[in-house]
């Protein structure tokens, strides 16, 4: 009964493997459908380059540069557009006219203008007729000056177009390097997210191994101790154990469920974020191939090879780099604000002037012209000094940051490298530990069997056992982790035979 109760209450989940990955992504799951996709490390790389929001956000921000350095080039073509305006005269500008007299302080009329009187004087009769009359000076009593006559036109109608073009602008021509630099920086972005999500899928996808590792493990020993239990349970029905051991089989037994189930949930939750960096769905079930024990080969190398690696393909110090020549560029463009600027001016104009809303009957007048502006920069309080000073500031302020990131890199590649070297003598002594802890089990357990050994010897053993097999795994997976985190440090992943960026190349 004991048995029974045991082996239902314990049993652990396995994990099936019934699906095979084969495409670039992770089929949706669908209702029902329970099937488990089995990935390799290379096939999580290529779905989470496909899937990952941080990927698609960095390459929307290249087609962003993209667009902003095309916009910076329209700069160089001229600029049209288009205008037109409507005027209503509310009250007319009334213009007077002095007579010569007048002018030299003489007073006496309006002299020659007294002889044009006649001539306002049928002009007051045709705009009568036109309804506009006007004020003719001098027609009563040409000696007042103080009168006037009323000029213009109820309605005014104007458009046309205008077109402008630069020549020589300096200060365009360095910001429109600015912008190119601009595109280059949100591309090596884009590979510094890459990098970044390659070594998260990574870790990722180690962890689950480890736990896989570990569940393997844990299982067993639950298992030799169902195993063992049900040894001493026999032996104690025969009055062959003592009670002590029976219940010291019990006890291991029931020791060793909490283990199993937190090493489980260890497997889920790796799982989980595993997805969760590939981006794909956190209900479809997926499993990882291979085990810890297949990237044990690559710990047996000489790893002094990179004691002084190259950091040129470091994706920090390229941005840096990048910012740099960005800065350089602004202090020149500051510079160039001293320049004078030549420009091209074109514009055509109609224009017409009634009192009335006949359109048809419209009389427009074009007007037209075209020419050189040419602008030269002389005072502006030493808002350019100061603009220039403040960009060498900050290139100062960048190049010891950037000594300062190059230092930090250098210390941790040499973390990096201590500890690759470290996990390889771990390994090493873990693997001898593990050999001879299981020959020492083996010893026991037999010698158990025959009643020759006790329950205690049993568990000392099993416990030697179950550390020298995690200490196995642990090295191995310290060693991968440390490895993968040297290769995002170096940043040789999405580089050409070149050296130039290649999104696509992994």
């Amino acid at each position: 009964m004991i048995r029974l109760v045991l082996t239902a209450a314990l049993s652990i989940a396995s994990f099936p493997m019934s699906g095979q990955f084969k495409g670039g992504s992770v089929p949706s799951s669908s209702e029902g459908d329970t099937s488990t996709v089995v990935i390799s490390l290379d096939d999580a790389l290529k779905i989470a380059l496909s899937e990952n929001v941080a990927v698609k956000v960095a390459d929307k921000e290249i087609e962003r540069s993209e667009y902003a350095k095309k916009g910076t080039y329209s700069s160089l073509f001229p600029q049209v557009s288009g205008s037109g305006s409507y005027q209503r005269t509310i009250k007319k500008q009334i213009m007077y006219m002095d007579s010569d007299s007048e002018e030299d302080g003489e007073g006496g009329g309006f002299g020659m203008l007294s002889s044009l009187a006649p001539y306002f004087v049928r002009i007051n009769e045709l705009s009568a007729i036109q309804g506009m009359p006007l004020i003719v000076p001098g027609e009563s009593d040409t000696s007042d000056s103080n009168s006037g006559f009323a000029v213009g036109r109820w309605n005014t109608y104007n458009y046309g177009i205008s077109a402008q073009m630069p020549l020589v602008n300096a200060q365009l021509w360095e910001s429109i390097r600015i912008s190119g630099q601009a595109v280059d920086l949100a591309v090596e972005k884009a590979r510094s997210s890459r990098l970044d999500m390659v070594t998260q899928v990574k870790q990722a996808y180690y962890a689950v191994l480890l736990a896989k590792e570990a569940f393997n493990v844990y299982k067993d020993v639950y298992e030799n101790a169902v195993e063992n239990f049900v040894q001493t349970e026999r032996r104690y029905n025969a009055e062959k154990a003592s009670e002590l051991e029976y219940t010291r089989a019990k006890s291991v037994v029931a020791g060793a469920i909490p283990n199993v189930y937190n090493a489980e949930s260890s497997v889920i939750l790796a799982l989980w974020q595993l997805k969760a960096v590939m981006g794909v769905d956190l209900e479809r079930n997926i499993d990882v191939a291979g085990s810890l024990e297949d990237y044990s080969a690559q710990m047996f190398r000489d790893i002094h090879d990179n004691d002084d690696p190259s950091l040129d393909y470091n994706t920090t110090l390229r941005q840096l780099e990048i910012q740099a020549d960005q800065l350089a560029s602004t202090i020149r463009m500051y510079k160039a604000a001293y320049l004078p600027t030549l420009s091209a001016a074109f514009a055509y104009s109609m224009i017409a002037m009634t009192n009335d809303f006949k359109f048809s009957e419209y009389k427009w007048s074009p007007y037209s012209y075209v020419g050189l502006n040419l602008n030269i920069p002389i005072f502006t309080g030493g808002k350019r000094h100061y603009d220039v000073k403040q960009a060498k500031v900050q290139a100062v302020e960048l190049d010891l940051q950037r000594i300062e990131t190059e230092r930090q890199l250098r210390i941790a590649i040499r973390q990096y490298l201590n500890t690759m070297e470290t996990s390889m003598n771990s390994y090493n002594a873990a693997v001898e530990a593990y050999n001879l802890a299981r020959k020492a089990y083996d010893i026991a357990a037999k010698s158990y069997k025959v009643g020759k050994g006790t329950i205690t010897d049993m568990n000392d053993a099993q416990l030697t056992l179950t550390q020298a097999s995690l200490q196995q795994s642990q090295a191995v997976y310290n060693f991968i982790v440390a490895k993968s985190n040297l290769e995002k440090t170096l940043g040789y992943d999405f580089i050409d035979d070149n050296g130039e960026v290649d999104l696509e190349r992994m």
